[in-house]
Formats: structure tokens, C-alpha cells, sequence
């Protein structure tokens, strides 16, 4: 390693202290804050009820009264062919995943956070039907884990949630 990379390298932090970078997980951070305080609304559909548990999972399970911040989501999916052979038979789908969310201050009823977070997701429909079916299952789960993470991390970005 050059004298140039080590200088780099633990000069980094100086620079990151400087521009006001903090870790989510710190005291104080924003990962602090909201752990185990906000509300995920109830899901009424399989997409929204894996998005609601991983959310819960990444946010904490909030406790049923008590909570600080109500957190709004609402989740679509669309599957698309991908793959077609000349055959017209599907060999690929891809599901498109879209979530709307909104975090508000329970004692307030103010709008801290809001957004929308999209990916998609693909899966092979080349075997049998018992295995697109499990194909397709595994997929919408890796989608709504992906979507999750997305809201998880804009949430923690955003300015003023402070444990």
C-alpha cells in the first residue's frame, strides 16, 4: 500500500466528521429513533402483508399503544412477460414492484416523511407449473424485502428524526 492510500485512508474520517456524516446506528441516530416507535398500517393484501413484515422487521415491532409515528404504506405489483419464444410461450416474468409511503408524527398528525420507492424483480417460468408458482412466490418476497430496505433507508435519511 502507497503512503498516498494510507494518508487517504485515515484522513477519510476527518473528512466525513467535517461534512456532518453520522451513523445511523449511533446514539442518537436515526436508526435510534425510530426503533420499536413507529406503527406500520395493517396490510390487506399478500404483497402488503410481506412488505408490513419486513418493515417491522427493520423498524422493530411497535408495541400497540404509545407509539410516535404512524407509518402509511401502500404497495402494487405488476408481473410482466419478459422472455417469449417464437413459440409465444413466456419463459421469464419480471414483477414490478411500487410503494407509497407516509410517516407522521402521532402527536402531531404532521407529515415527517413521504415518498415512493420502486424496483422490480425477476423469475424463470421454464419448469413445471408447481415451480413458476414457487418461482413467482420467491420473487414478490425478494420484492418486498428490496422495497422495504428502500423506505428503511430514506426514513433514517430523513432530516430531524433524532432519538
Amino acid at each position: 500500500m502507497s503512503s498516498f492510500d494510507r494518508r487517504t485512508l485515515l484522513l477519510m474520517p476527518l473528512a466525513l466528521a467535517a461534512c456532518g456524516f453520522e451513523p445511523v446506528y449511533a446514539p442518537g441516530g436515526s436508526g435510534s429513533a425510530l426503533d420499536g416507535k413507529v406503527e406500520v398500517s395493517a396490510p390487506n393484501t399478500v404483497e402488503s402483508f410481506l412488505l408490513v413484515q419486513n418493515l417491522e422487521r427493520k423498524l422493530g415491532r411497535s408495541a400497540t399503544s404509545g407509539n410516535e409515528y404512524k407509518l402509511d404504506v401502500v404497495v402494487s405489483t405488476v408481473t410482466r412477460r419478459a422472455s417469449i419464444t417464437t413459440a409465444n410461450e413466456t419463459n421469464r416474468y419480471t414483477i414490478d414492484g411500487n410503494a407509497r409511503y407516509e410517516l407522521k408524527s402521532n402527536a402531531t398528525g404532521q407529515v415527517l416523511a413521504s415518498g415512493q420507492v420502486t424496483d422490480f424483480v425477476g423469475y424463470s417460468a421454464a419448469g413445471s407449473t408447481v415451480s413458476t408458482l414457487a418461482d413467482e412466490r420467491d420473487a414478490t418476497e425478494r420484492l418486498m424485502v428490496i422495497l422495504a430496505d428502500q423506505i428503511v433507508n430514506r426514513l433514517y435519511a430523513t432530516p430531524g428524526l433524532s432519538a
